[in-house]
């Protein structure tokens, strides 16, 4: 009954819960945060200093008692209480502006489709525990797929490709449902990792994740740009220990995320082999989707389409897909409410 009277002076949000970054849709008003999946904590006392912007600046400066770090790893809760204070900061920052209390909204909220039972429920319990009313759970590619106007319910095929910090979810998504999909840790966070350990195995040079992350965006390609580019980074001399400086160019940096590209577009291929010819059809004639912050990689949709023989677009603002897929889906309720996943034991939700 309290819940009710409380939920009357709550806003209704749709949460991408991601690995690096956390987006929050409003009902009524669009995505309203856009923050990093970052808390600082301080260990002596367990006190949560600093949350999403402000903690992500905190990331490789702190001293020894305080940490700051990410409670998802790979798409799913690594640290539960870390994640429920996550949650319960962006929940009251989306009520802020209101006098309300106690806000206690129902949340869609965006979950990779690799999960399991028990992480599907820690993902549950956490959004509740943090203020939520009622926590409603969909498939990252079926948000995403939502969020790219595709036409998820009638019978045709579409396939998606979700790739974001943790995780990489490619799914082909027909009648409301998934048909097929595959979860990959091959992901924004890995190229970045492939960027730190090609930069020490080829110039002895110890390179921070969030300057990788950076050489990225600025001059990383999949496929060979027309002109080279080349920038300059810093980091750690392994042999002297010492600040060094070095030039590293767009080859060098698709050199070192080619493992990972290669591994990506054979998990494409294999899943275009898995789906029914008849979906395959209908999806070489509209093209794959791709989404997520890692389908901006200059050339990414250029070779998929060249190895996996199939026209591959990116969709308009793809870092936003999974959250405008939740927001759609709140404002449509009645209508969408069979693409949410059903946990064990849950009837499908009454609203």
């Amino acid at each position: 009954m309290l819940d009710k009277f409380f939920g009357r002076f709550s806003h209704d949000i749709g949460i991408d819960l991601g690995t690096a970054n956390t987006l929050v849709y409003v009902k009524g008003k669009g995505i309203v945060i856009n923050e990093p999946s970052v808390v600082a904590l301080n260990t002596k006392t367990g006190q949560v200093l600093a949350i999403g912007s402000e903690a992500k600046k905190m990331v490789g400066k702190t001293p020894g008692h305080i940490v700051a770090s990410r409670p998802l790893v790979d798409g799913v809760i690594s640290d539960f209480e870390v994640t429920e204070q996550m949650l319960k900061y962006f929940i009251n920052k989306v009520h802020k502006e209101t006098f309300t209390l106690l806000p206690r909204p129902r949340v869609v909220i965006g979950i990779p489709s690799g999960v399991t039972e028990v992480e599907k429920r820690a993902v549950q319990e956490a959004t509740k525990n943090a203020g939520a009313r009622e926590a409603f759970l969909i498939d990252e590619p079926m948000a995403a797929a939502i969020g790219a106007r595709l036409p998820v319910q009638e019978a045709a095929g579409n396939m998606i490709i979700d790739i974001g910090g943790g995780t990489t979810e490619i799914a082909v998504i027909s009648l409301g449902g998934v048909v097929i999909s595959r979860s990959l840790r091959t992901a924004g966070d890995e190229l970045n990792e492939d960027i730190v350990r090609y930069v020490r195995e080829n110039f002895n040079m110890l390179l921070g994740e969030k300057t990788a992350e950076d050489v990225k965006i600025a001059i990383g390609s999949a496929y060979e740009m027309p002109e080279e580019v080349e920038m300059t980074i810093r980091g750690r001399d392994l042999i002297s220990g010492l600040p060094k400086e070095i030039d590293v160019s767009d080859t060098h940096i698709r050199e070192a995320m080619s493992h990972s590209v290669k591994n990506l577009i054979s998990n494409v291929k294999g899943i275009i082999e898995d789906t029914p010819p008849e979906l395959v059809a209908e999806i070489m004639q509209k093209g794959i989707i791709l989404a997520g912050g890692g389908g901006l990689l200059r050339g990414l949709d250029k070779i998929i389409a060249e190895q996996a023989e199939t026209p591959v677009k990116v969709m308009e603002d793809p870092l936003t897909a999974v959250v405008r897929g939740t927001g759609i889906v709140l404002e449509d309720i009645d209508n969408l409410k069979e693409v949410l996943i059903e946990t064990e034991n849950e009837k499908a939700p009454r609203w």
